[in-house]
């Protein structure tokens, strides 16, 4: 399996394709035990008009379609942005192996800050996380994409999926 920096390096990538439309760069990818890659997303809500157009869900879209089967056993999952609650549902429900992300989210995050819900005991799937991987790097693009919109500085927690 690729290193985890190599992997957030990908998703980082992704994050970038969000600019064109003004969506909030974040980056997801989804690799399998080896390390090949099955899926990668970027956040297309505002490209798309889809309130479900998450990084990580259009990941395991991708993933799920490359393998032909909606369980991505022994997947990892590496986002920029701590999952949110919506995402981390998917992941569950996609029995993802490990989840890696970058920046905290502690006004949205569903992986340790606001809710913990990959790691919740009465679910039937509880992936391995793996936090804070690049996270300035990760942090400091959403902090330059929020800066621009608000024209002064802000930081990476401004609750965002």
């Amino acid at each position: 399996m690729p290193h985890y920096d190599q992997l957030m390096g990908l998703a980082l990538a992704e994050a970038a394709r969000c600019a064109p439309a003004g969506d909030v760069p974040v980056g997801a990818v989804v690799v399998d035990p080896s390390g090949a890659l099955l899926g990668a997303g970027y956040n297309r809500r505002e490209a798309d008009g889809d309130p479900t157009a998450h990084a990580e869900v259009l990941a395991l879209r991708a993933a799920a379609a490359a393998v032909g089967a909606w369980r991505l056993d022994g997947a990892t999952l590496a986002v920029t942005l701590e999952p949110c609650v919506m995402c981390a549902g998917a992941i569950v429900l996609a029995r993802v192996a490990r989840v890696v992300f970058g920046a905290w989210d502690p006004k949205a995050g569903a992986a340790g800050s606001l809710y913990d819900v990959l790691r919740d005991q009465r679910l039937n799937s509880r992936p391995e996380v793996i936090g804070g991987v690049r996270e300035a790097e990760c942090a400091a693009v959403l902090d330059v994409f929020f800066a621009g919109r608000r024209g002064r500085p802000e930081t990476a927690d401004g609750g965002i999926g």
